[in-house]
């Protein structure tokens, strides 16, 4: 079986197309799992909406706990990493990571930033050591066989690579970026454009985006049944 962790970030509730002001980012992410689950009905679905219930920001103490040796940490310290702890289980539990990511001003939404400030964790899912002979970091999920699947929405056009506008966008990299550092490599795309201007254009990118989606659970499917043939 193939765990998906299915993560949606929209400050907006509900599904376009089918609730008033509902959001472009969680219909790509409700579709990829429909899809995927009407395949694969078993597989197991972790779900976790950062939109509505955002993580909280690392802290100083968070920061101090994280790069204090487990066997060294105080009581507080454990307290402090509790909930960094629940999101890095789910995301070492998942196969395949769901990924909805709304532009926000060019970049991630901030409450998609503090899951994401959260997972990336010392000990857990990258190491570092400074006596380490060359580079004192590595990824801890470069053998873990996950795949990310970026599920976004844009008001503009143009800034998929070779676009009007893909030097300023900023939040693929944002995420491609430090997963890369933990060792997930496997990356897939999928955005929805035009969404400010509410014509047949955002119409036309929907109806692309919703097609590109069916495309890539059919593909990844087709992957991991390969994998498991091996």
């Amino acid at each position: 079986m193939t765990t998906l962790l299915h993560i949606d970030s929209s400050a907006r509730a509900g599904l376009s197309g089918r609730d008033a002001r509902g959001s472009h980012s969680r219909r790509l992410t409700a579709r990829f799992v429909d899809r995927w689950r009407a395949a694969h009905p078993a597989d197991p679905v972790i779900y976790r909406d950062v939109g509505a219930a955002p993580p909280s920001p690392v802290t100083g103490d968070w920061i101090h706990a994280a790069f204090t040796p487990p066997e060294r940490r105080e009581a507080w310290m454990a307290t402090a990493l509790a909930e960094s702890d629940r999101l890095v289980d789910e995301v070492l539990a998942a196969d395949v990571i769901v990924l909805g990511a709304p532009m926000y001003n060019f970049g991630p939404p901030a409450q998609l930033k503090a899951w994401l400030d959260n997972i990336v964790r010392v000990g857990r899912t990258f190491g570092f050591d400074r006596a380490r002979a060359g580079e004192p970091y590595w990824p801890m999920l470069d053998t873990a066989g996950k795949t990310l699947v970026i599920l976004s929405s844009r008001g503009d056009h143009g800034y998929a690579p070779g676009g009007r506008l893909a030097h300023a966008n900023h939040l693929e990299p944002a995420l491609r970026t430090p997963f890369g550092y933990l060792g997930v490599t496997d990356v897939h795309e999928v955005a929805i454009e035009y969404d400010e201007f509410a014509d047949a254009r955002l119409a036309a990118s929907i109806v692309a985006a919703e097609a590109r989606v069916d495309d890539l659970v059919k593909t990844l499917l087709a992957a991991r049944s390969e994998a498991a043939a091996a």
